[in-house]
């Protein structure tokens, strides 16, 4: 594997309705589906332009209570010792450590503030390009919401390495504090309001038009629940919901008509 410890290497929806989810992000972001070959439990594969950038599935019949949501992937040296230390530390296992032929070793956690992810250590030593800040189709960023924002920030630094970057005030609701890897700024931490939703994180998928894609996610069964706003670099986003619920963002430019 060729990303480093503490990259996000990958990206996966958890969904009730796979069809449905294929047919809606082909739609807004312009991904194109197909079975990951040998799969016995239905996984899918989304790509752009002839490169794989994320998964998708239904949600496994044992996973009682579970929503649709998506997923990240962080790239670590060793999941065992890092799934052991999540623990330790107060996070949940949900899946434990597990081989997935030809793939990698991959375990499901959650952080001590209750937001899941994956850490995998991949069998491929070619370098993953799931999260490209400029890459149209791919996660441009990653922003944690969560109910404790230090805490948050110290766990993901002792396991991952990542550290803060520049802050952004953002009044009663503190800094929107960015996290930077390797000298790259991978995305953000902010605190969750009170009567806001859990504790997740979302990620933004780099489109061409953010308005095209907006009047997508609106035509094809999705709710966009902020947006399309303005932030730094005259780029906007949208955080939207597909049809199924899952919670995901986009960022792109807005083209002049």
């Amino acid at each position: 594997m060729a990303n480093r410890h503490g990259d996000f290497i990958w990206y996966e929806l958890l969904t009730t309705d796979a069809d449905a989810a294929a047919r809606f992000y082909e739609a807004v972001i312009g991904w194109k589906s197909r079975a990951f070959e040998g799969s016995e439990i239905g996984y899918r594969l989304f790509s752009i332009d002839g490169t794989d950038v994320a998964g998708f599935m239904p949600i496994p019949a044992d996973a009682k209570g579970m929503r649709p949501g998506w997923l990240g992937y962080v790239g670590v040296d060793d999941v065992d010792k890092i799934a052991a230390e999540i623990v330790q530390v107060g996070g949940t296992q949900y899946m434990p450590p597990a081989d997935i032929p030809g793939v990698g070793r991959f375990a499901m956690l959650a952080d001590p503030q209750g937001v899941p992810f994956y850490v995998m250590r991949g069998a491929s030593e070619e370098t993953s390009t799931s999260f490209s800040p400029n890459g149209r189709g791919h996660c441009q960023w990653n922003e944690l919401n969560t109910s404790d924002q230090q805490a948050a920030l110290a766990f993901y630094k002792a396991r991952f390495g990542w550290e803060k970057g520049d802050a952004m005030p953002m009044g009663e609701m503190g800094d929107y504090q960015f996290i930077n890897h390797h000298g790259q700024t991978i995305g953000a931490v902010m605190r969750r309001t009170p009567d806001g939703p859990p504790p997740a994180w979302t990620f933004y998928f780099g489109v061409a038009d953010i308005d095209v894609a907006a009047r997508a996610v609106s035509g094809n069964g999705g709710t966009i629940h902020y947006g399309p706003a303005e932030v730094p670099g005259g780029i906007f986003i949208i955080v939207a919901s597909d049809p199924q619920g899952a919670m995901f963002g986009l960022v792109g430019p807005r083209i002049p008509a």
